[in-house]
């Protein structure tokens, strides 16, 4: 990352950490600084960054006015008890504003999304799509001094390791020279830019597409998108293939099969019913793709392939996954939706998940855990207990299964 033996940062010259620089008296906390146990818990953090490379001079001027920041300890703590149901998400993700709005900036910017769907071979609708949903288009990047908000992370509460590694991270950004302190904003947990990147993804996968010398994911959309396109063209995107789309199940279908763990052809798939979401043949090929059922067997169900497991790398939520793949086909004319959405399944709250966790393993079905995320382990529990009561194995959590387990 260093080239020479300095940085030209914000206009001058920033000598690579030396011993002596890195045993360096640590200055005071800034006047009115009345929180001394912050105070002291960033002396040391100066201490750790100066060792991990961070000049001195970067980091004063990176933390100068540092202080715990209320909004971000408040959505820090408060983690909602209610998940919103997927339908009501993808209703959003898919409004005809969005999908409008979006259609626009492909008219706007064809040379620029023709050059970067080249360059990574990614399609210009997933970046837009992407763009959209991260900040609407660029409308809402996050206005919290990525700094302040990292520190107040790092310093107390349940993220403590990310904040401490993302801080690291973002100083690394400011010591390189791509933004200034005073201009990194983001959301109130470290997310920056157009695309809404963390530091750490940043420093891995930002590029400077217009050649400036800087990465600037805030106020040049070719660097925001190519950055995004980068990042997925390094998790395995494969240019020219599909994400996969929605399918039609057959009578008495084994809903066991909707797991992650299962991977079958697409051939593979045909043979066992499955067609698309109007009745027709499925493109049949050696592709290999799993079955989705975002909100169980009453729901649509989905197969999907390897891109759309690559946009779980941007964001590991089925739910925005599909948004992403949706909006992107709706940009094309295509991606409603067939299936109806069960919208009379209220999604369990969180206490109530960590009561179905409970309630199972007290019955012999573990899930590994009690923590109300339903993940792997949870859902296996599940489909195992679906079979033994004769109910359909798709491992998808609602609150009449807990009524039935409770009694």
């Amino acid at each position: 990352m260093f080239r020479g033996l300095c940085l030209l940062f914000a206009g001058f010259c920033v000598s690579i950490v030396s011993p002596a620089t890195a045993s360096a008296p640590i200055p005071n906390p800034p006047p009115g600084f009345v929180d001394e146990a912050f105070a002291s818990w960033l002396t040391g953090f100066r201490q750790e960054a100066l060792a991990a490379g961070i000049s001195g001079p970067v980091f004063d001027r990176a933390m100068r006015g540092v202080r715990p920041d209320p909004k971000v300890v408040d959505a820090n703590n408060n983690q909602p008890e209610f998940v919103r149901p997927v339908w009501d998400y993808l209703a959003s993700a898919i409004s005809d504003t969005r999908v409008a709005n979006g259609q626009e900036k492909l008219r706007t910017y064809p040379t620029l999304l023709g050059r970067l769907e080249e360059r990574y071979g990614v399609d210009k609708e997933i970046l837009v799509a992407i763009w959209g949903l991260e900040t609407g288009y660029g409308a809402f990047m996050g206005n919290h001094r990525v700094t302040q908000a990292l520190s107040t992370l790092a310093y107390d509460g349940r993220r403590t390791k990310f904040g401490r590694e993302q801080l690291l991270a973002a100083l690394k950004i400011l010591q390189r020279g791509d933004i200034t302190p005073e201009a990194m904003t983001g959301s109130w947990a470290g997310a920056m830019g157009h695309t809404q990147f963390i530091p750490t993804t940043y420093n891995a996968h930002a590029v400077d597409f217009n050649g400036d010398g800087k990465r600037d994911i805030w106020n040049t959309i070719g660097d925001a998108l190519g950055s995004a396109g980068n990042y997925l063209a390094q998790s395995g995107f494969q240019t020219g293939d599909t994400w996969g789309g929605e399918v039609k199940l057959p009578r008495n279908f084994d809903y066991a099969l909707a797991d992650a763990r299962v991977e079958k052809t697409m051939g593979e798939w045909a043979a066992l019913g499955i067609t698309g979401a109007q009745g027709g043949a499925l493109r049949r090929d050696d592709l290999k793709a799993r079955l989705i059922l975002p909100a169980g067997h009453k729901g649509p169900a989905f197969l999907v392939r390897n891109n759309f497991r690559t946009i779980l790398r941007y964001n590991n939520s089925t739910s925005y996954a599909l948004a992403v793949n949706l909006l992107a086909d709706r940009f094309r004319g295509k991606g409603e939706i067939v299936g109806s959405w069960p919208t009379d399944d209220r999604p369990l709250g969180r206490t109530e998940r960590q009561e179905l966790q409970r309630l199972l393993t007290s019955k012999g079905y573990d899930t590994g855990g009690v923590d109300g995320i339903i993940g792997g382990n949870s859902r296996k529990a599940l489909r195992n207990w679906q079979l033994a009561q004769g109910l359909p194995a798709d491992g998808y959590p609602t609150a009449a299964l807990l009524a039935r387990l409770r009694r």
